[in-house]
C-alpha cells in the first residue's frame, strides 16, 4: 500500500485528462448528525418511495470507515453527460452507454494514475454521492435536490474514490448560489420539489423507472417515457452546460427512431437499442407500460416533439 500523501494538483491533473469536468477531495469523516438525521426522516415519511435499498445498511452510508476500513480521503468526480442531439422521450443521462460501465472504467484508470489503493463507487453502493461531491466542493446542491457546478449545471455523472491515502490539501464545501430562483420546483409537473426535498412517490423519473407495476392513473407523462429533466433543463446553470463524451452520445439507431415505431417496439429493437444503454433499469416491460399509458391519456399513439439540436 502506498502510505504516501496524495498530491491534490496532481489528482485534479489526472482527472481533466480522463475528462472529468470536475475533482475535488475531502477528508473521509462520519457524516454530521443533522445530514444523517434529514436523510433518516426523509425515508421515516416514506419519500423514498418502493426504493428500500436506500435504506438499508445505513450505518454503511453514514461512515466511510464501515464501508472501507482505513479510508482516509473521498475524492469525487463529475462526468457530464449532456447530449449532441436528444432523444425525443428518453431523459438526457440514458441516450447513450450505461454510466456505470463507463464510469467504473475511468475510476479504475484515476486510481491507478494517482498511485492510490482504496475502492471506487458509481451509484452502486450505499454512498451518498451527492453529499461527498458538495464536501469535496464540487458545487452545491439546488432545490432540485440534484448537484450543481457553478456554470455547468447537473447534467454529469457523479463518481467516488474512497482511499487510503491522505492528501496534501483538501477542499471547502461551496455555499449553495440558487438564491430566490424557483424554476426548477415550478418546472416540476407533479409537485414532487418542495422544500428542498424530493418526493419520489411523484417524481416522474421514478415513476418511469424504478416504479414497477401499473402507473398511477394520473400521472402526466407529457412528453416523457423514460425519466424526466424538466427540472433540470429549467436551471439557469445549465445554459453553459458542457456536452457529455462520446460514450454518451446517442446511437444513430436510437436517433432515428419514430414516433410508430416506439408504439410497436419489439423485444429484439429494445435490445438492440438498449443493450449497452441505462434504460435497461425499466425494462422491456417498463417502456412499454409508459408508452400505453401515454397514449391511453392522449386517446392517440405516442408522439413527442422532436429537438434535434439538443437541450438548450
Amino acid at each position: 500500500m502506498n502510505s504516501g500523501f496524495l498530491n491534490s494538483n496532481t489528482v485534479k491533473a489526472k482527472a481533466r485528462s480522463l475528462g472529468f469536468v470536475a475533482c475535488g477531495m475531502a477528508p473521509a469523516l462520519p457524516l454530521p448528525t443533522p445530514v444523517v438525521e434529514r436523510f433518516c426522516q426523509w425515508t421515516a415519511q416514506g419519500r423514498h418511495a418502493d426504493m428500500h435499498y436506500l435504506a438499508r445498511n445505513a450505518h454503511l452510508r453514514f461512515n466511510p470507515d464501515a464501508l472501507v476500513p482505513g479510508v482516509h480521503t473521498v475524492i469525487s468526480v463529475a462526468l457530464p453527460y449532456r447530449p449532441q442531439r436528444s432523444v425525443p422521450g428518453i431523459s438526457m443521462y440514458a441516450h447513450g452507454k450505461d454510466y456505470h460501465t463507463v464510469m467504473r472504467k475511468l475510476l479504475k484508470q484515476l486510481m491507478q494514475d494517482i498511485g492510490a489503493t482504496g475502492r471506487s463507487f458509481v451509484d452502486t453502493a450505499p454512498v451518498p454521492e451527492k453529499y461527498w461531491a458538495w464536501r469535496c466542493g464540487l458545487g452545491w446542491q439546488g432545490r432540485h435536490t440534484q448537484l450543481i457546478l457553478p456554470a455547468l449545471g447537473s447534467t454529469h455523472f457523479l463518481g467516488e474514490l474512497f482511499v487510503h491515502q491522505q492528501a496534501d490539501a483538501y477542499d471547502r464545501p461551496m455555499a449553495p448560489r440558487c438564491g430566490g430562483c424557483n424554476r426548477c420546483t415550478q418546472a416540476c409537473p407533479t409537485g414532487a420539489l418542495c422544500g428542498n426535498t424530493l418526493d419520489a412517490r411523484r417524481c416522474l423519473s421514478y415513476l418511469t423507472i424504478e416504479h414497477r407495476g401499473p402507473l398511477p392513473p394520473d400521472t402526466p407523462l407529457q412528453d416523457t417515457f423514460y425519466g424526466c429533466d424538466r427540472c433540470l433543463k429549467a436551471c439557469p446553470h445549465m445554459t453553459k452546460a458542457p456536452l457529455g463524451i462520446g460514450d454518451f452520445q446517442p446511437s444513430e439507431p436510437l436517433l432515428t427512431m419514430q414516433p410508430h415505431q416506439w408504439d410497436a417496439l419489439t423485444p429484439e429493437q429494445y435490445q438492440t437499442l438498449f443493450g449497452q444503454s441505462a434504460v435497461k433499469r425499466a425494462g422491456y416491460e417498463g417502456l412499454r407500460r409508459n408508452i400505453a399509458q401515454f397514449s391511453k391519456q392522449n386517446g392517440k399513439p405516442f408522439t413527442v416533439s422532436r429537438n434535434p439540436e439538443g437541450p438548450k
